[in-house]
């Protein structure tokens, strides 16, 4: 059994709550970074063994913050990365849906055959983010691993890990500079905190 904590970064300069930003790499905004220096001190007593986190700025600045108290190189992982929205990055949802109706409509209905113009389709999508669970099998029993990344490739991840189909992502919510606890046994995860917050109260 190892432990996974899995954090999603913080608040960004280009407003990551509205816009969807997949593959952008948008800086962490000054609220951004002060949400890190609280996971960071929330996660400080934590034994912590590796820390790997996506390849864009917003992830592995939280992460490079959390690995402050802990002495460790932060392992950068581009198959963290989030969804390559392709010509919907940077759009709000209402903009989405004037500007790309078909593909709102792939989207509602949570649809594997969702591709984004000029991105990548869910199943490309969640495919790179599984490829990263060969990392983790490397690991010895009892070890205790961060993971900073993004809302889409974390979900992913949850339901590789949980057993769960992975067009059910989109039932986990985790927000920004959230963290969620899982444990993983040879017959599967166990998950044992979900988008908790309190550390930012």
């Amino acid at each position: 059994m190892f432990g996974l904590l899995l954090v999603r970064h913080g608040d960004t300069e280009l407003n990551s709550t509205e816009r969807y930003w997949g593959s952008t790499n948008v800086k962490l905004s000054d609220a951004g970074f002060r949400q890190a220096e609280r996971l960071r001190d929330r996660l400080s007593t934590e034994r912590i063994d590796a820390i790997y986190a996506s390849d864009l700025s917003r992830a592995s600045a939280t992460a490079e913050i959390i690995a402050s108290s802990h002495r460790l190189d932060v392992i950068i992982c581009a198959e963290l990365r989030e969804m390559n929205f392709g010509e919907l990055e940077g759009l709000t949802f209402n903009e989405i849906s004037q500007l790309y109706p078909e593909v709102t409509e792939l989207w509602l209905q949570r649809s594997p055959k969702l591709k984004y113009p000029g991105g990548e389709s869910v199943d490309e999508f969640n495919s790179r983010v599984s490829q990263f669970v060969g990392r983790l099998k490397k690991h010895a029993p009892q070890e205790t691993i961060l993971i900073v990344a993004h809302s889409g490739s974390l979900r992913s991840l949850m339901c590789y890990l949980l057993g769960i189909g992975a067009e059910r992502w989109w039932q986990f919510r985790l927000d920004l500079a959230s963290l969620t606890i899982l444990e993983t046994y040879p017959p599967g995860a166990i998950l044992n905190l979900l988008n908790d917050l309190s550390h930012l109260r």
